[in-house]
């Protein structure tokens, strides 16, 4: 649900779902901060913006783990790692700091680099 949908503004909410509703940005918060309350440290939940299959911007939560990173996506009921979900990576929050936003160039994972070179070729 889009803000302006949920709250009749076009304005950024950044907020959890306490209503039951709200954009990919909200559940990612949420899939954060229940994390969070479960241990696992800030620095290995990152929020992540990427434009996803249709080139729309999208929001994800970032998983570091000593086996990879892997995505906890609202479009996605399965946790896959970054470079299996097809998406244009924007910009991830540095884990030294989550107010820095790191530019991530727009590398995308390996099914839409074969999407292209398909296309291209």
């Amino acid at each position: 649900m889009s803000n302006l949908e949920h709250w009749g503004t076009i304005v950024d909410h950044w907020d959890y779902p306490i209503d039951g509703m709200g954009d990919c940005k909200i559940y990612a918060l949420w899939k954060r901060k229940l994390l969070l309350d479960e241990g696992l440290p800030r620095q290995a939940l990152l929020m992540t913006i990427v434009r996803d299959l249709h080139g729309d911007g999208h929001a994800i939560l970032t998983v570091k783990t000593d086996r990879g990173e892997f995505v906890l996506d609202n479009m996605s009921e399965d946790i896959r790692p970054w470079d299996a979900t097809g998406y244009r990576y924007v910009k991830r929050q540095a884990q030294d700091d989550p107010n820095v936003w790191l530019d991530l160039g727009g590398v995308i994972g390996r099914e839409a680099r074969a999407a292209s070179l398909n296309v291209r070729g």
